[in-house]
């Protein structure tokens, strides 16, 4: 019966040289791959002194943006939480009091938002799916830690600060949203 890939191989079962027995050969060049790969150029670098330069599409830590008058762009719709694979990001939204317009720009706005940067695998689709343009990723690396509920972030690590805006003009231009 034929196969149905007609894909067939033949093998061989020829009997192996005196050379070959001895396995010289092979050594050889095994030999010769890592002396090819002990003179190359080391790619490691010193980190603290020498720092890589990372793509313009690099994903590092989250932020989440204010506008112009420094209210908070987030409007908790939770897009960005059911976007993310991992189920990392958490909210809890809110009704805006009266009193309150000058903090955040719409009715609603997330009271809690937590992203569990453990279980982040860093993929944008977060940024791609917020309509407010709320999230980014910055270009900046996630701190380390030594325990595991230090990475859990919440909004007094994700929200700029109002004196130090975080420059996203490089994310902007990446992924689905296009040039601004």
């Amino acid at each position: 019966m034929e196969s149905l890939s007609n894909r067939k191989k033949v093998v061989s079962d020829k009997p192996m040289t005196f050379v070959e027995r001895l396995y010289l050969p092979a050594i050889i060049r095994g030999m010769m791959v890592t002396l090819k790969h002990m003179l190359k150029r080391r790619k490691t670098i010193k980190y603290p002194e020498e720092q890589r330069v990372f793509a313009p599409v690099y994903r590092g830590m989250h932020v989440l943006k204010r506008d112009e008058e420094g209210r908070e762009n987030c409007t908790a719709c939770g897009l960005c939480a059911v976007a993310c694979p991992a189920e990392a990001i958490t909210m809890i939204a809110e009704e805006r009091k009266k009193g309150e317009e000058h903090l955040y720009r719409e009715e609603k706005y997330a009271e809690t938002y937590e992203i569990n940067m453990l279980r982040c695998i860093f993929c944008g689709l977060c940024e791609e799916a917020c309509p407010k343009e709320a999230i980014f990723l910055t270009d900046r690396i996630v701190p380390t830690e030594y325990e595991r509920g230090e990475f859990i972030y919440g909004k007094d690590m994700l929200v700029e600060k109002v004196d130090q805006r975080i420059d996203i003009t490089k994310r902007q231009g990446t992924g689905k949203r296009g040039k601004i």
